[in-house]
């Protein structure tokens, strides 16, 4: 919102300013093929800017008139209708009617023993890799690059840290400043809160109370009652407003909403591919419920991309190409993120250096806002695939790091990217103890009530891990205390890999007794 005061200092709320979002929109309303020209004239030719490059809000609030024209306006093209031509449905049926590879239903019949220990390396992996994107976030590719070379930490392979940086290059290219204080090696001290984190954590909570049966409704609920407004972003703020104004689900996605096809829905679906091993169509149907309360067409399909995804990995591990492929099946074959996706592998393979695969992303990619989840969904497949390749040819000998290191290389939405290739990669091969020790046992996490509560059940790895695996095993159910693992028997967390030069010894693999 503006300032309240004349002379005051005003509160330039992100993602929610009419003369900010009328630019987001004009670029949304165009890639969906609305005729939107003379609109666009209309708000340049008042004095209208362009939406902000980076940052969620404009500086300074624009005159009264100005502001009343951006809502006029947005209005407006709210009634262009899309291109009639256009591939890309939102709605679930039309989604598999393009897909003429969809999969069958499946289901999981391994041990329950490993299966709790995929999972709570994905809970781990997920947090590790959101961890190492934070102080990049928003940074320009060349400053995450110019970064890690000043520390001696390019090829990214470890932390990012300020020791050793010059005092100009930081001046230049500053550190997120949200993560600055705990997220660089020097002061991580434990999970920090991040949205990427609190989703994941809220769906569990979403499935402990009404189990796979949920409606958009149910999650919509849950977001008024658990989710501080402030704790949610672009397209989810938009949605969570509209939810306040009255607008019911579907709708929440389209009103007023130009992020619509942005990647919150994505970093919202692991939770959904977890909870359904070996099940890729069920758990891209459980993301599409959740995705529609706030995304649209390409919006949706990143969430049912990575849901089959990680169903598949969670109850097969091993083959990432294999998991990618699986994902590709539930994405509208002539949509621009599977288009987007299939590119990106094919230059995976063609490439032994991934930085010529993200040039060559982001010259494909130029225009698109860095938040947007085609090109993220591009760099996540991207990074994954030649990680893979990497350790298929022995140039690499771990696949977590490869994968995290490569996706946060890889710029735009680092930590979002991060998290989601962290929960990938961990849920295949593990996650090595330099990565997990740091962040320690416990998540930090925006979402109220048990998870926060003195007494609650607390945000920690093991217990996530835990209720994850009943909601896995028990589909119908919501069991807020699933099966105990059998007695007797000790689990492995973490995994040791070789110290790299000039780093610590990791710690030994933690192991404890099964409870």
């Amino acid at each position: 919102m503006s300032g309240t005061g004349a002379g005051g200092a005003g509160l330039r709320l992100t993602w929610v300013q009419p003369e900010d979002l009328i630019g987001h929109e004009l670029r949304q309303a165009g890639e969906e093929g609305r005729e939107v020209a003379g609109i666009a004239a209309r708000w340049y030719a008042a004095g209208g800017l362009a939406a902000p490059v980076r940052a969620g809000a404009s500086s300074a609030p624009v005159p009264r008139e100005l502001r009343a024209l951006a809502e006029e306006l947005m209005a407006r093209i709210a009634d262009v209708p899309e291109a009639a031509d256009r591939a890309e449905p939102t709605d679930f049926d039309g989604i598999v009617a393009a897909c003429p590879e969809w999969p069958g239903a499946g289901a999981y019949d391994g041990d329950p023993v490993a299966l709790e220990e995929r999972l709570e390396a994905a809970w781990r992996g997920r947090a590790a890799g959101c961890v190492l994107g934070k102080p990049v976030e928003k940074l320009p590719l060349d400053g995450i690059r110019a970064l890690a070379r000043a520390a001696g930490n390019w090829p990214l392979r470890t932390w990012f840290t300020a020791r050793g940086v010059p005092a100009d290059l930081l001046a230049a290219y500053p550190w997120n400043r949200r993560s600055a204080g705990n997220c660089l090696a020097e002061n991580i001290a434990g999970t920090p809160e991040d949205d990427d984190l609190d989703h994941p954590v809220l769906t569990v909570e979403l499935l402990l109370r009404h189990g796979r049966d949920f409606t958009t409704a149910d999650l919509a609920a849950l977001w008024l009652e658990q989710l501080p407004a402030g704790k949610v972003f672009t397209a989810e703020r938009v949605a969570y407003a509209n939810l306040l104004r009255g607008v019911e689900p579907p709708e929440t996605a389209r009103h007023r909403n130009p992020f619509r096809e942005w990647i919150g829905a994505l970093i919202r679906a692991d939770v959904h591919g977890w909870t359904h091993p070996g099940d890729p169509a069920g758990a891209a149907e459980q993301a599409w419920r959740d995705a529609v309360l706030s995304h649209t067409g390409n919006g949706v399909y990143g969430a049912m991309f990575v849901a089959a995804v990680l169903a598949e990995a969670t109850a097969h591990g091993g083959d990432a190409h294999h998991c990618l492929a699986t994902g590709l099946r539930v994405v509208p074959r002539g949509s621009r993120l599977a288009r987007a996706v299939r590119a990106a592998i094919a230059l995976a393979r063609t490439h032994e250096d991934f930085a010529t695969v993200v040039d060559a992303l982001h010259a494909a990619h130029r225009g698109t806002h860095w938040v947007h989840v085609v090109p993220n969904a591009a760099l996540l497949a991207a990074a994954l695939t030649h990680a893979a390749l990497a350790v298929e040819a022995g140039t690499e000998e771990d696949f977590f790091t490869a994968a995290v290191t490569r996706t946060v290389s890889g710029g735009w939405d680092t930590d979002s990217n991060g998290a989601t290739a962290g929960s990938v990669a961990g849920v295949l091969h593990g996650v090595p103890g330099v990565w997990t020790a740091p962040l320690g046992n416990r998540l930090r996490t925006a979402v109220k009530g048990r998870w926060n509560d003195p007494g609650g059940t607390g945000a920690d790895y093991d217990t996530l891990a835990r209720l994850t695996t009943g909601l896995a095993l028990a589909p119908g159910a919501a069991p807020d205390q699933p099966a105990r693992r059998p007695a007797a028997r000790e689990r492995v967390l973490v995994r040791d890999v070789p110290a790299t030069d000039g780093e610590a010894p990791p710690p030994t693999a933690t192991r404890s007794p099964t409870p």
